[in-house]
């Protein structure tokens, strides 16, 4: 099937009780892992770039992979999406060349003039045929991760929600409840220890995501930063070789509480580097005489295939639901 924007997911999702899995793409074996998992799992998916990924990649080439990949699962409903978006230019150009569905992200702006840039973005989007979803985005996330920064991060103000979501026009809102970009979301001094000495990082600010929910009933929520950082990869990559302590991500189980909430989109990216990045760095120890790329991103593609598959079931809860998105 061809791709498709996020309304008919994201009410889905809502009403159901679930949320769909935005992976950040970069190459080949990233879009292959992701979609061969949700093709056998029957898994609705959204496949975001970012403003580096179309710096490294091209547009052309993301587009093309994800076009080829529609093509492979034709029953798996697949969103392109950007993840984001600096600027209207940006946006603009998403939506002219392929996308279907923008985030714009003038959270770093003052309300005022993120009101304004993202209803210019809408406008546009909704104006193009076929119709393009948009994203928009109020508080924003610590931490780094493409280029996306804030050093200190700033909860969404609930009371904020309904006066952006109605003058903007907007189709999804992304929120800050106590995420954050990167491998390190919190610092070992902000967790506590469980009784096996693993690092238990605070919980996310549940209370915020109830008042946005009451205020906006039906109106699809996204959650950036939201990569669980998986400790066996992050074993894997310091134990040959790399050097990763403390990184931590958010918890599983509040990421699914998340799901059966308001929360629509779950966006994962720092998973799936950890893995690949993990594979490879073993790969090299124990083969230290191979040099075909084929050999290590074969692994690689396959530890991904894994872990989107983990997720779909047992964290998003949208395993089974590609024939209910469509």
């Amino acid at each position: 099937m061809p791709l498709v924007n996020s309304k008919k997911m994201f009410e889905q999702a809502y009403k159901n009780g679930y949320a769909i899995g935005a992976f950040n793409v970069n190459n080949m074996e990233i879009v292959q892992g992701i979609t061969e998992a949700c093709k056998e799992e029957n898994a609705p998916v959204i496949l975001q770039v970012s403003k580096g990924a179309r710096a490294y990649a091209n547009h052309t080439y993301l587009v093309k992979l994800v076009e080829a990949a529609a093509i492979e699962c034709p029953n798996i409903p697949i969103v392109l999406h950007l993840d984001h978006g600096p600027d209207f230019e940006t946006c603009k150009a998403c939506i002219d060349g392929g996308f279907t569905s923008v985030m714009i992200d003038g959270s770093s702006l003052p309300f005022e003039e993120n009101i304004a840039v993202t209803k210019k973005v809408v406008e546009y989007a909704h104006s193009h045929n076929p119709y393009v979803t948009v994203e928009g985005e109020l508080g924003t996330l610590s931490g780094i991760e493409d280029e996306v920064s804030h050093t200190v991060g700033s909860y969404t103000r609930p009371e904020e929600v309904i006066e952006f979501v109605e003058k903007t026009g907007v189709d999804s809102l992304a929120i800050a409840i106590g995420t954050s970009h990167g491998a390190y979301k919190f610092k070992p001094e902000q967790c506590t220890r469980n009784e096996k000495g693993i690092l238990v990082p605070p919980a996310l600010r549940f209370d915020i995501l109830t008042e946005v929910s009451k205020k906006l009933p039906g109106f699809p929520i996204v959650l950036h930063g939201s990569s669980s950082v998986p400790q066996d990869y992050v074993k894997m990559v310091n134990d040959f070789g790399g050097q990763m302590p403390d990184a931590i991500g958010v918890p599983e189980d509040q990421l699914r509480e998340a799901a059966k909430l308001s929360v629509c989109k779950i966006n994962i990216d720092s998973d799936l580097r950890l893995a690949m990045t993990g594979t490879v760095r073993k790969f090299f120890v124990e083969n230290p005489s191979k040099f075909d790329p084929r050999e290590y991103l074969k692994p690689a593609r396959a530890n991904i295939k894994e872990l989107v598959r983990h997720k779909l079931r047992d964290v998003l809860g949208c395993a089974g639901k590609a024939d209910e998105c469509k």
